[in-house]
Formats: C-alpha cells, sequence, structure tokens
C-alpha cells in the first residue's frame, strides 16, 4: 500500500482566542492550529507510565498530534483546552461519560462552543490587562495564562510540598505568576508581597471571577439534574480519562 493511501487526514482547530493575544511573528497568531487523526501510536503515549507519573501524559499526546509548526508551550489555556476537546473527538468520538456525585453523565462534545469574548478589550500580540480591585481600589496588571507558565507553577507548587508538605499554597502561587504589576510597578518581589500580605480575599475573588469570564476559551460548562429536582451547573473535567474512559490507570 503507498505512503499516500497510508496517510491520515487532520482538521483544523479554531481556538477560542482567534489569535489576538499571540504576536503577529507567532503563528498561533493565525487563530487556527492543525491536528492530525489519533492512531494506535498515540494510544501508547496514554498508557505510558513515565508520563502518567510525570503528569506530562496528556501535554505529550498533544504534542505528538500538532501538525502546525507552533510552540505549544506558547498556548494560553483557553486555547489548550479547543485542541484536547478536538483530539478527544477526534480520536474517541464526540460522545463523553463522567462521574458527578455517583451518577452518570453523557454529553456530546461537538455541542460545546467558544465562548465569546470581548474583542476591543485586546490588542494583538498584547497579553497584560488592567484589572481595579473594587475593595481597595488597587490597580493591577494580569496576564492569561500559557502553558508555559501553568509548568512553571506546578514545578514551583511541587518545590514549595517538598519544603512543607503541609502547605498547599496553590491559590497565591497562581495569583503570583499571573499578575504582572500592582499600582505600576512591575517588581516581583513588589507583587509577590501584595499577595502575601495586602491582596484582600474579596479582591482576589473578583480577579479570579473577572478573568473567567474575560478569557477566551471554550465553554465547558453542563446542566445537570440535582437530587432535588432542580438543575445545576457545573465544569466538565478534562483529565487522562477524559481521552481514555475505559482505562484502568
Amino acid at each position: 500500500m503507498s505512503e499516500e493511501k497510508l496517510k491520515f487526514p487532520t482538521e483544523v482547530v479554531e481556538l477560542p482566542s482567534n489569535g489576538i493575544v499571540y504576536p503577529l511573528d507567532n503563528p498561533l497568531s493565525s487563530g487556527k492550529v492543525e491536528i492530525k487523526y489519533m492512531t494506535a501510536k498515540e494510544e501508547d503515549i496514554l498508557t505510558n507510565q513515565s508520563y502518567i507519573q510525570k503528569g506530562t501524559v496528556i501535554d505529550k499526546l498533544l504534542e505528538a498530534l500538532i501538525v502546525s509548526k507552533i510552540d505549544y508551550r506558547d498556548l494560553i489555556i483557553g486555547d489548550k483546552n479547543a485542541l484536547l476537546i478536538a483530539v478527544r473527538i477526534l480520536g474517541y468520538g464526540s460522545e463523553y461519560e463522567f462521574s458527578y456525585k455517583n451518577e452518570k453523565i453523557k454529553i456530546d462534545l461537538s455541542s460545546f462552543k467558544n465562548k465569546p469574548f470581548d474583542k476591543s478589550k485586546f490588542e494583538q500580540g498584547k497579553n497584560e490587562f488592567p484589572f481595579t480591585c473594587p475593595k481597595s481600589e488597587t490597580m493591577l496588571m494580569f496576564k492569561l495564562l500559557t502553558h508555559k507558565d501553568e509548568t512553571k507553577i506546578e514545578n514551583e507548587l511541587k518545590g514549595l510540598k517538598k519544603i512543607n508538605p503541609k502547605n498547599s499554597p496553590e491559590l497565591s502561587t497562581r495569583l503570583k505568576h499571573m499578575i504582572v504589576a500592582v499600582d505600576g510597578s512591575d517588581d516581583k518581589k513588589d507583587i509577590r508581597n501584595f499577595i502575601d500580605n495586602y491582596f484582600l480575599a474579596q479582591d482576589s475573588r473578583a480577579l479570579r471571577n473577572y478573568i473567567r469570564d474575560f478569557q477566551p476559551d471554550v465553554d465547558l460548562t453542563v446542566s445537570v439534574d440535582t437530587l432535588e429536582g432542580g438543575e445545576e451547573e457545573i465544569s466538565v473535567p478534562i483529565g487522562l480519562n477524559f481521552f481514555w474512559p475505559d482505562t484502568e490507570i
């Protein structure tokens, strides 16, 4: 059989950000990423015990499936989510079942849409945005986290856990990577001091809620029935089982 016949088709994924957060000289600025269909070779990645133990299995999978000449580490989290969903649909279909409060929830992944966002608040290639704290009126600048940022956060948390196993400052650590300036100062020492000692909980929550609604992403929320007869909105979990629900690992 010729190599041409063995060649698998590819699909182009539209990024939720439309590429607006990336510099024009970055291929991601096109707002599109080409990925190939999953094969048995990529399934081997999902069961690679070394990748699983290191927590890099999903990243290794995406890197193997991305055809476009991009730096995977540059992807903001919302755009990465879009690729995860596209890979799952191409590999195992759009039907996905997961457990929530001992109930089986079945959803159609193809029904997920990219969240609308206000493009007027974005400037091509600029990943810094203003936010005024509602309580203290502190002026902040924040960035949308990339895969590279997430890796740094994970490594920092692992280091902190070695120093103090009982301490898990995940929220404050993420904020230290997310906030890039406080009242005009971009000094990292000033930023960390502010977050550790002066960032009011009310302002912290307001910032996180603002970023959640502000950032380009896929709308991962679904409505599920509650035991009381009502409905509850939850976010669909994305982990190793997202790609292989029947896996025993």
